[in-house]
């Protein structure tokens, strides 16, 4: 019987990839003003197709043996919809709502984890999910409002995120490389043809901004998939809540925003969460019944 993989491995490989998000993030942010999102994409995609190739020729035995076309090509059509809807409630509604909204993915994520690949999943963590989501709504505080296309945007950006999400997972045993080409190059044909009506011209000086934005993006797939690979879905789901406490220290460091009070009571539930999530885990380890090969 196989010794089943040290959750700790995957918990960094995650931490290195949210850390990574908010840096290019704050790239983002610096060159959003002056290029649309989706030219930003495709040149994220873009370079990470530069970047992936090598690494393509020398696993091109891999990527002949892979069996699981449909998985891949599912999974890369499911994050191809969660950007672009992402994209879409971002333009529609205000930034703390649409946040808000993409904090519901963990929680997704369980369920789909438990129902899709059969990964048990112990109470303490759907209730550590819980009280990690309560913990965002402290510090977003969307309130009431109006059901509009927007809001049914971030819905299906949490839905197509979670279902690529539990695609990963499934795909554990898969060649790291093999993913990363499948979803760079399936990003990059997707983004092409919308980026093309958008495109505006790149001054010589914004193209270190786009060009770090694309090679940060590409490390940060890449330390996605080792976590998602080494560690289940459902261990991981709890602490994608750490992302929006990057983002709080983000802003304030880089753009000098004070984190109002709600921010800091609402980091405080969301390590609290974490804490409490982490220690259950270690008294009451849940076994990982994943089924690779289960059909969706």
């Amino acid at each position: 019987m196989s010794k089943p993989a040290a959750p700790d491995k995957g918990m960094v490989w995650l931490l290195c990839d949210m850390s990574l998000v908010t840096i290019m993030t704050v790239l983002v942010k610096l060159g959003g003003a002056d290029y649309p999102a989706v030219q930003m994409v495709f040149i994220r995609s873009l370079v990470g197709l530069v970047s992936v190739l090598p690494l393509a020729w020398r696993h091109r035995h891999a990527l002949r043996q892979t069996q699981q076309w449909g998985r891949h090509a599912f999974r890369v059509f499911c994050n191809t919809a969660a950007l672009n809807a992402n994209f879409a409630a971002l333009t529609a509604l205000p930034l703390a709502l649409a946040n808000a909204i993409g904090f519901m993915r963990p929680l997704v994520v369980l369920a789909l984890a438990t129902f899709m690949l059969g990964e048990r999943s112990g109470p303490w963590r759907w209730i550590g999910a819980a009280i990690g989501f309560a913990g965002v709504m402290v510090m977003v505080a969307p309130g009431e409002v109006a059901w509009n296309a927007g809001i049914l945007a971030a819905l299906a950006a949490v839905l197509f995120g979670s279902l690529a999400t539990v695609q990963t997972r499934a795909l554990k045993d898969e060649n790291t490389t093999v993913l990363m080409v499948f979803y760079t190059v399936g990003l990059t044909i997707f983004s092409a043809i919308p980026a093309a009506f958008a495109w505006q011209p790149v001054a010589p000086s914004s193209w270190p901004l786009l060009l770090g934005i694309g090679v940060i993006a590409q490390v940060a797939q890449y330390c996605y998939l080792r976590a998602y690979q080494s560690t289940p879905a459902n261990v991981l789901a709890p602490l994608g809540y750490l992302s929006i406490v990057l983002a709080s220290f983000a802003g304030f460091f880089a753009f000098g925003e004070v984190p109002a009070w709600t921010t800091i009571f609402g980091i405080v539930i969301i390590l609290f969460a974490l804490a409490l999530t982490a220690r259950l885990d270690r008294r009451y380890p849940a076994k990982d019944v994943s089924n690779n090969g289960s059909d969706i």
